[in-house]
């Protein structure tokens, strides 16, 4: 093999080792990148499951009725408050 072969062929396995190296760090880079989405992923669907219970619980009627007799004072109204209508009647 000539000098000038032997060079060449040195030069092109220091490339080769160059763009191994580039793409492993890369790929790590992207392996940690995806294991960062995960785990925004996992934190969301904890933050939505906990939303979802909260709004189940914030729209019980039970709740809704205590509320609406504490702070704005509503009752059901009696018998002599309440009106019945009649379709078609006149």
């Amino acid at each position: 093999m000539s000098n000038r072969s032997l060079i060449t062929v040195v030069a092109l396995l220091i490339v080769c080792s160059l763009l191994l190296v580039n793409s492993q760090h890369q790929a790590r880079r992207l392996f940690i990148e995806l294991e960062r989405a995960q785990l925004r992923q996992r934190n969301l669907e904890t933050e939505w499951d906990q939303l979802q219970y909260e709004q189940s619980t914030l729209a019980k009627h039970s709740r809704i009725d205590a509320i609406a007799r504490a702070s704005l004072s509503m009752s059901v109204p009696g018998a002599a408050r309440t009106q019945y209508l009649s379709v078609g009647a006149r």
